[in-house]
């Protein structure tokens, strides 16, 4: 038995591994490219089988389907109604004025219906609540699988964070951010997005089902884009109002 043990631990390494280069290489590439998150989902789920997976231990078998489904649509509505409650109060609509979203809605439909879901959350799923969950599974227990999943989750997103104060309207141009404000922001989307990964997990493993995560990660997501868009969109209007009113 003893003798198994170094090569069961490769399974884990592996994965961890393989996620950190996808992660370089995503990063490097022009945003809104979605074959490469294709492909790399791909190539985790033969990895993943070819190493013994089934797609039940995946979350992807055909009984789980059902359950995963009514999950998501739960978070879906769910999902909906915070952003509509949001974008409708003024004091949180600042939250949604992305300046990525500052879009027309052709566009920004085609980044929630197409870009999120093969781009970001195919990927991510497959990646951290698929194969990185079911080859954790071999070798920790439920909590260790779902505090390690979720903390890798959130170093997902150091890259991505370092764009964010840029992005984010809120967060001044680029010459005005410094180092610490970089860090600062690094650290809250580190917790944030792990945070997010245990809810997501807890949803996987009570539903057994995939579907249930990727549901609420494309709410959270693709929802946002269109909210963000409308939150623009009110914005506009109140400052036209207001200057009609001078």
């Amino acid at each position: 038995m003893g003798g198994h043990e170094p090569a069961a631990q490769l399974g884990p390494a592996l994965v961890i591994g393989a996620l950190a280069l996808v992660n370089l290489a995503k990063h490097r590439l022009p945003p809104g490219d979605v074959s490469f998150s294709a492909a790399a989902a791909l190539a985790l789920l033969l990895l993943a089988r070819r190493s013994g997976l089934t797609w039940e231990q995946l979350g992807l078998g055909r009984e789980q389907l059902r359950s995963g489904g009514t999950w998501a649509l739960a978070a879906v509505v769910s999902v909906a109604g915070a952003y509509v409650a949001g974008v409708l109060t003024p004091r949180t609509r600042s939250a949604f004025l992305d300046s990525r979203y500052q879009q027309d809605l052709p566009r920004a439909l085609t980044t929630a219906l197409l870009v999120i879901p093969i781009g970001t959350v195919l990927l991510e799923e497959v990646g951290f609540r698929s194969v990185l969950w079911a080859t954790l599974h071999r070798h920790s227990t439920p909590v260790g699988v779902m505090g390690l999943s979720s903390a890798l989750f959130g170093l997902w997103h150091v890259l991505p964070s370092l764009d964010f104060t840029v992005a984010h309207a809120a967060a001044g141009e680029p010459d005005e951010t410094g180092l610490r404000q970089k860090a600062m922001v690094a650290l809250g989307t580190v917790a944030f997005t792990a945070l997010g990964g245990l809810v997501a997990g807890e949803m996987r493993r009570r539903s057994g089902s995939l579907l249930a995560s990727a549901g609420l990660h494309w709410a959270t997501n693709g929802l946002g884009v269109l909210f963000g868009v409308a939150a623009w969109r009110f914005e506009r209007r109140r400052a036209g109002a207001a200057a009609l009113t001078l």
